[in-house]
């Protein structure tokens, strides 16, 4: 139990030192760290595993091309939700969504016969680049349409959600420690 407890402690040190921390301290406007929570949060859900930092910083420099400005930083750590361990039932849940959305209700595999072929790509013993191609082919060849097409709209819900959700948490941090400084100089007064 104490070995449980101590993993689950250092991932949410992990969480907080990578993702809110740099949202407590960016000094920038609260819409500019919201913006990047956004950008991430809607890249880590897409079916590009492996390459989503590449694609933050495409969007950033497109971005600013635009003047539309956010944070690169938050962007890239945002991303991260999405990894080795909740890759594969994202990319399922979006396969389930496409085929939906699609119309293929009678051609749902089941997470079972999804996860088979996913570890199946991954057991190959090849170095992580050929993995990462691997799950890309998967992700175009295989299921392609139906998990481009249901990823949309967990992009976007979980784009808005993060939006609002860490403009409040920045606006909200502020306030406190604006509400502390104010209340150590009138202590010194």
């Amino acid at each position: 139990m104490g070995q449980r407890r101590r993993y689950f402690q250092r991932i949410w040190r992990l969480i907080k030192l990578r993702l809110l921390v740099p949202l407590m301290r960016s000094q920038h406007p609260p819409e500019y760290a919201a913006w990047g929570t956004a950008v991430g949060l809607a890249w880590a859900f897409t079916p590009t595993p492996g390459i989503q930092m590449l694609v933050v910083l495409a969007t950033w420099l497109v971005g600013r091309a635009f003047h539309w400005h956010f944070s690169l930083v938050l962007a890239a750590a945002w991303t991260w939700v999405s990894n080795i361990f909740t890759g594969p039932p994202v990319l399922y849940l979006s396969y389930a969504t496409g085929q939906v959305l699609l119309g293929r209700w009678d051609d749902i595999t089941g997470y079972e016969s999804f996860i088979r072929l996913w570890e199946s790509a991954f057991s190959t013993g090849q170095p992580i680049s050929v993995q990462v191609m691997t799950a890309l082919k998967m992700a175009i060849r295989d299921w392609g349409l139906a998990i481009w097409i249901g990823c949309l709209p967990w992009c976007a819900l979980l784009a808005v959600l993060g939006y609002h959700w860490s403009l409040r948490f920045v606006i909200a941090h502020r306030h406190r420690k604006v509400r502390r400084l104010a209340r150590r100089l009138a202590h010194r007064e």
